[in-house]
């Protein structure tokens, strides 16, 4: 037995983003994105790590949004020319390059890893990346879990407990559907809790889900052992806790590895720097700048001035950055083996966009880390939440504390002066639709239908994105139009079913646009 454990968890979420009624939709960048920086990266690490024979355990969430987008042929299509243009532009790049050695070598660099994408993507994948995944869950080395059905922040939502049933088992049954299993743990959205949603998500059929730190440490009564080892709550689901000091050297601005001055500088990127006629093929079709995942410079420090990238020295400071966390870890052990009687565990979960999006070297670091573990000591042993809880049963009771993530730990960013109108609409729309769910208990034809239809709407309301969206002013516009938008589809479609009078040519319309959940049933969530 080692003398502690690690268990690392990466979030994989986006919200849900397709538009067939659009040819180009500028927010569907969002996943085209996801899909080169992290999901593809995070395939060749695992994948790797395997070929190599390096035993690993990690936990993936993958949210029903995100696997939405991941099996969908037109998203896939749409992906592929996404990788067209970016090999065109880097092709373009090459040639203005060919006298400047610093950035001719980076623009070979993105020719070749865009080319490299597609033929994975289109050739191993065969435009599919959850198979992928799950090849790798059968493996052995992944333990991948779920969140709510659209990431909906369930302590908001639950005004109308209908909201928080439909959302948690919405997201656990198409889990079982597309995974082929139930899944043993959840990603809460936004590690969003409150007392009593324990209940909720053991009547879901899953086993544990994650708090942020001091949603444990301010567990009633106080765990013995606080965020180094789970609580049971009252129903016998398993809360893990966050522990502060592995996810600060990652996650803060100030002492994270990503803010290393060798690292790949993010928001400098060519899309937004080089003359206008010559990037404009590349960027959105109404001129407006975007980002083109081409950046040439590293952060080199905290003013505008930027030297550029060299990719084998930042090779070089992932290494030695999964070896100070590896030493941390190490010595965090030893801290704590001093005043427990079992070996702690150190709850690591991140956003994984963080890895190989937000931080271009975030996968290189995942793999460095995963093979010192492996080569280089005893002391901490990778495990997943599942293999602890059977590793140690026993484990002491406790209630958590009402908390979150995010500013202030107290759902303070998706509720605010810039949100907080969203909520009187989305629990007069989720009682409408709680009462005529009750009211068809087996509805069939075109009322059928629209009621499926009307609980996509519901949910796709109900993401939790909006609302940060709203609080950030990132993308607001869009965040505001897809809430109403949804919100309103609601409301007609439940007011078509009370008259009996469905448009059934709409609600096509609305069943081929917002086609999430294909196999959803409205009797689900019957109370």
């Amino acid at each position: 037995m080692p003398a502690g454990y690690l268990s690392l968890i990466l979030h994989g979420h986006l919200p849900y983003v397709r538009h067939p009624e659009h040819s180009y939709f500028l927010e569907e960048n969002w996943f085209y994105e996801a899909l080169s920086d992290t999901y593809l990266p995070l395939l060749d690490v695992f994948e790797g790590l395997v070929r190599d024979e390096i035993p690993f355990r990690l936990t993936l969430s993958l949210s029903p949004t995100l696997i939405s987008m991941m099996t969908d042929p037109l998203l896939q299509a749409r992906y592929i020319r996404h990788l067209n243009r970016l090999i065109e532009l880097s092709e373009k790049e090459l040639d203005r390059t060919r006298h400047q050695p610093e950035f001719h070598n980076l623009a070979r660099m993105y020719y070749d890893r865009f080319s490299r994408s597609r033929d994975r993507f289109e050739n191993q994948y065969a435009c599919n990346l959850l198979p992928a995944f799950g090849r790798l869950e059968n493996e052995g080395v992944l333990e991948i879990i779920t969140t709510a059905a659209t990431h909906g922040f369930l302590p908001l939502l639950n005004v109308q407990p209908f909201a928080v049933r439909t959302q948690l088992l919405a997201g656990v049954d198409y889990f079982e559907q597309v995974m082929g299993h139930p899944p043993a743990g959840i990603w809460l959205p936004e590690c969003g809790y409150y007392p009593g949603l324990d209940q909720i998500i053991k009547d879901a059929g899953i086993r544990y889900f994650f708090v942020e730190t001091h949603g444990l440490t301010y567990a009633q009564p106080r765990p013995r052992y606080g965020i180094y080892a789970p609580a049971y709550c009252p129903s016998g689901v398993a809360a893990f806790g966050r522990d502060i000091e592995s996810s600060k050297q990652v996650w803060s601005a100030e002492e994270g590895y990503p803010g290393d001055y060798y690292y790949r500088e993010y928001y400098r990127d060519i899309g937004l720097d080089l003359d206008f006629d010559y990037i404009r093929p590349f960027i959105h079709p109404d001129g407006i700048r975007i980002n083109t995942g081409i950046k040439y410079y590293r952060i080199t420090g905290k003013t505008d001035y930027k030297e550029a990238y060299i990719p084998s020295t930042a090779h070089e400071k992932t290494a030695w950055h999964a070896g100070n966390f590896l030493f941390n870890r190490q010595k965090q052990v030893e801290f704590l083996a001093q005043t427990m009687d079992r070996p702690p565990l150190m709850v690591a979960p991140y956003d994984a966009e963080l890895f190989g999006h937000w931080w271009f070297e975030g996968p290189g670091w995942i793999n460095m880390l995963i093979r010192k573990m492996a080569c280089d000591q005893d002391t901490v042993r990778l495990i997943t939440p599942s293999d602890y809880l059977e590793e140690f049963p026993v484990n002491q009771e406790a209630t958590p504390s009402a908390s979150s993530w995010g500013n202030k730990g107290y759902n303070d960013v998706w509720l605010n002066g810039r949100n907080d109108w969203i909520y009187r609409h989305l629990h007069r729309a989720a009682r409408r639709l709680e009462e005529l769910v009750n009211r068809h208990p087996d509805a069939g034809g075109k009322t059928l239908r629209a009621l499926n239809q009307a609980v996509r709407e519901l949910l796709l309301a109900q993401s939790s994105d909006w609302p940060f969206m709203m609080k950030t002013g990132q993308a607001s516009e869009y965040a505001v139009k897809r809430f109403k938008d949804h919100t309103l589809r609601l409301l007609r479609l439940t007011d078509e079913i009370k008259s009996g009078s469905i448009d059934e040519g709409w609600l096509k319309e609305l069943e081929e646009k917002d086609n999430i959940f294909p196999h959803i049933d409205y009797r689900r969530f019957r109370l």
